[in-house]
């Protein structure tokens, strides 16, 4: 293939339109503060491990962190978007807190550092 033949390839190649992805169907929200213990032990046990799963692939994973976690379920932390989903939790304090949110709703709400093995397990019985 010459040089002229090669670039031109490429020029029409790159001008495809692709199909879009489509985002996740599921949604896995963190909920903690930076100053909140719980939530750094969480960090340090959990997080890579987490990061680098088959399942942290197959979400949309969002963290919702205050400065202090006091105000974690403040408006203003969490984005436009996920102010249907802080609506419907019942109890709006205690972090760290994992959320699996589909279609907008919220099907798993756990509390605390020790709840993330559950989340996993129901994240595991959504992907199925």
């Amino acid at each position: 293939m010459n040089r002229r033949t090669f670039v031109i390839a490429g020029l029409v190649g790159s001008s495809l339109q692709f199909p879009a992805r489509a985002a996740p169907a599921l949604q896995v929200i963190y909920v903690g503060g930076w100053d909140c213990q719980p939530c750094t032990a969480w960090k340090a046990k959990y997080k890579a491990g987490w990061l680098a799963s088959p399942e942290y692939k197959q979400v949309t994973w969002i963290e919702v962190e205050a400065p202090r976690l006091k105000e974690a379920y403040q408006e203003r932390f969490w984005p436009g978007d996920l102010k249907p989903i802080l609506d419907q939790l019942p109890r709006k304090s205690g972090t760290p807190r994992f959320l699996i949110v589909r279609d907008d709703k919220v099907i798993a709400n756990e509390f605390g550092g020790n709840r993330w093995p559950k989340i996993l397990a129901e994240l595991g019985r959504q992907l199925a």
